[in-house]
């Protein structure tokens, strides 16, 4: 009986001492993917705001003459 035990208990340690054998693996960091913005953020503020100051200067002319007094 005491066989089957002392016999069970070598088992043990030798799987055990071969499942540790190679220690600890270091860990791997994984990176963040770098996600770049357009440098061109502010051209969907610029562009509308061209526009509008192009159609105020125009509005602001008039394109019509009036008669001079006199």
């Amino acid at each position: 009986m005491f066989r089957n035990i002392f016999g069970a208990l070598a088992v043990t340690v030798a799987a055990s001492g071969t499942a540790l054998a190679g220690g600890m693996a270091e860990p791997i960091m994984e990176q963040e993917p770098v996600i770049e913005q357009a440098s061109s953020s502010n051209a969907g503020i610029v562009v509308p705001l061209l526009l509008l100051l192009l159609i105020a200067a125009a509005a602001s002319s008039g394109g019509g003459s009036t008669p001079s007094p006199g």
